[in-house]
Formats: structure tokens, C-alpha cells, sequence
């Protein structure tokens, strides 16, 4: 790795949307290519037309034969895509969907043979982008395909600098949630949790709260079973692994009050439950970021924007976070894989009859401060 800095692929998302905006407004400043070396995954001619077509500041592109010839101080483009591709702003067309994919497959590629350390997806529509290739509600399921190893499952947290949400269930439609949930799924999910807040986000004795799937909890029953049958039993078995999670709380209250700022990670039973109050109290920074693989994704908090793709509308504030973020979750899971690889033994005395008595307080995951 050159200098050390970390080597980041950006694929290019739908081009009919917003994503080549946002990523041209964020490299605009090339002040970025200084800490990190970028290789975007797309084509340098669809990016030409936006920045045409929307009258941004010219962005100086390198044009890259492979990741690795990428270089710093420069923004980088692999050209992955074919050289007469169709940008239609605004609309769902089957180019778009196979020039995210294309890109999308190049980048996850180099990801694997360790050409580029991180990725940072640009929005994809999730359905022209459906393909024999392709069969994934999206990037996360089909990255979670792509790397998980020794049974690993991935996990959708939407984070900014205070606020960090994971959900039990993604991409599901909402009559199937409450059969999807399980003690084991629900356990599952907040150790995963657990692991990243304190590998990824470095925090050393995260405080979780869990939110119910029922109005006001359940009622005690009178509302719904999940929270007494499923969800409670879930956390109470928790407590042998020593993970601080809480609740489950009526989701209303919790957000209404700003119960969330005592927390350090909030789990939601689906997907709109947790994204709602993300997107409402964090739109602007908040970054989509998929835990639990070997490998760092993140990708700005919203859609390919086809309402407002080629208006010079679009903010690029949460696509230049998803940058941030990935460059700080790899070096901190790097921190804590160094810190944590030969952990010295923790031990106290204590009088035993009379008589000082060793006692070794080692754990199976060791308590590291990164």
C-alpha cells in the first residue's frame, strides 16, 4: 500500500440517477485524493456528460487501466463499462442497471484479490439491476454472498458520528417480518452489532438498545406476543455474553423522548422501523455501512434520486461521510486486530483464608480500548 493511505473503490451506481453528481461535487475538492488513493469503477464519458450537463466544476479524471495503476493526488477512473452506454437522467432503463453491475462486479473483484482496501457504493436501483448475475434485494445480501466466510452473516447499520441503527431484517416486505423474527435471528443480529461497535466504531462497552416490534411493547401481551415470547428471552440470554443490550422499547417513545442519545447502538425489528428516525434526525451525514464480512463497504444513506438527477439538487455530504467512514473503519478494525492478537493476561489478588490467591480474569474476547 503506498504510504500507507487506504485504497478506495467507488462504483458508479445507476447513472441515470444521482450518483454521479454527488461524486463529482465530493472530488471536486481534490484535497480528498491527499489521504487516500481513489479509483472510481464507472465511465470517464458518463461522468464528462453529468458534469456537463449540470455545470459543476471540472473534476480532472485519470484514466486507469487497473486499480492498480491508480495513484494518489489524482482522481482515478477504471473504465468498466461499454464505450456507447445511454444516459437517460432520470429513468429506470436496463443499460443503467447493467453498467451498475458491471461496475459493481469489476470493483467487488479487485476488492477480493486485495487491489483496493475498501468499497463505497454510489446508489443502484435495485430492480433494473436484477440479473442472472445478479438476484439480491441488495449491495448487501449480494456482498454478504460475495465474502462471508465460516458461516459470517452481514448487517445493515446506518450510522453517522452519534446515531448508529441495525436492523433484524432488511429487504423484507413487511407482512413477513414477524415470522422472520426469532430469538436466535435477534441474537444474532446484536452480537454482530456488538462486534462492530467495538471493532469498526471503536467503542469499548457499547450500550444497545433493542426497540419492540408491537405498539407500546406489546402491552403486555395486549398489542402482540413477539415482545414476552421472542424478544425478551432473546436479551435475557444475552446477558451470559455480557453485551449491554436493553428494552424492548415502544419505538414511538424512545425517539420522542431522545432515548437514543443514551445509547451507543439502537437495533430495529425492520427496516423502515430503523430508517425512518435515521433518515428524519440524520439525512445529511448518515451513511449506510454493511458489518460483519471481512471486507468494508459503506454507500451514502439514500437512493439514485430520479426526481432530482440532473438538477444540481443533490447534497454529497453523505457520500463524502460514506468516504470518511470506510477509511476509519479499516484502520480501526486494523488497530484492534494488532491490539487484540496477543492480549496480556488481566489479574487481581484476593485473600483467600488469610492467604493472597491469584484469580485470572481473562475473557474469550479480550476488552480492548482503540
Amino acid at each position: 500500500m503506498s504510504n500507507n493511505l487506504v485504497r478506495i473503490g467507488v462504483t458508479h451506481g445507476d447513472i441515470n440517477g444521482v450518483g454521479y453528481e454527488v461524486i463529482l461535487k465530493t472530488f471536486g475538492d481534490i484535497r480528498i485524493a491527499e489521504s487516500c488513493i481513489i479509483t472510481i469503477y464507472g465511465s470517464s464519458k458518463v461522468a464528462s456528460f453529468h458534469r456537463r450537463a449540470m455545470e459543476l466544476q471540472p473534476v480532472v479524471l485519470n484514466t486507469v487501466a487497473s486499480a492498480a495503476d491508480a495513484v494518489v493526488n489524482k482522481i482515478n477512473i477504471l473504465n468498466c463499462c461499454a464505450e456507447d452506454l445511454k444516459v437517460e437522467i432520470g429513468k429506470s432503463t436496463e443499460a443503467a442497471g447493467e453498467a451498475a453491475f458491471l461496475a459493481l462486479e469489476k470493483a467487488t473483484a479487485d476488492l477480493k484479490d486485495g487491489s483496493i482496501d475498501v468499497l463505497v457504493t454510489a446508489p443502484i436501483n435495485k430492480h433494473n439491476i436484477q440479473r442472472g448475475e445478479f438476484h439480491f434485494p441488495g449491495h448487501t445480501e449480494y456482498l454478504e454472498e460475495k465474502f462471508a466466510q465460516k458461516g459470517d452473516k452481514s448487517l445493515m447499520i446506518l450510522a453517522n458520528d452519534t446515531l448508529r441503527v441495525a436492523l433484524v431484517t432488511g429487504h423484507l416486505p413487511l407482512a413477513e417480518v414477524p415470522a422472520a423474527l426469532t430469538k436466535d435471528k435477534i441474537k444474532s443480529t446484536i452480537r454482530i452489532f456488538n462486534k462492530s461497535l467495538r471493532r469498526d466504531f471503536g467503542i469499548q462497552k457499547p450500550r444497545i438498545a433493542v426497540l419492540s416490534l408491537n405498539p407500546h411493547a406489546g402491552e403486555k401481551g395486549l398489542l402482540g406476543s413477539e415482545e414476552t415470547v421472542i424478544i425478551t428471552p432473546a436479551l435475557q440470554e444475552l446477558e451470559a455474553d455480557k453485551i449491554l443490550a436493553f428494552g424492548p422499547f415502544a419505538p414511538d417513545g424512545f425517539f420522542g423522548s431522545e432515548s437514543f442519545k443514551r445509547f451507543d447502538g439502537i437495533v430495529a425489528m425492520y427496516h423502515d422501523q430503523g430508517l425512518i428516525p435515521f433518515k428524519t434526525l440524520a439525512m445529511e451525514n448518515g451513511v449506510n455501512f454493511t458489518a460483519g464480512l471481512p471486507v468494508v463497504r459503506t454507500s451514502p444513506d439514500h437512493g439514485t434520486g430520479y426526481d432530482i438527477a440532473g438538477k444540481n439538487e443533490a447534497s454529497e455530504e453523505s457520500f463524502r461521510q460514506a468516504l470518511y467512514m470506510a477509511i476509519d473503519v479499516f484502520k480501526r478494525r486494523k488497530w484492534f486486530d494488532e491490539a487484540s492478537a496477543n492480549p496480556l493476561r488481566k489479574m487481581y489478588f484476593e485473600k483467600n483464608n488469610g492467604k493472597d490467591e491469584t484469580v485470572d480474569l481473562t475473557k474469550d474476547e479480550p476488552e480492548i480500548l482503540v
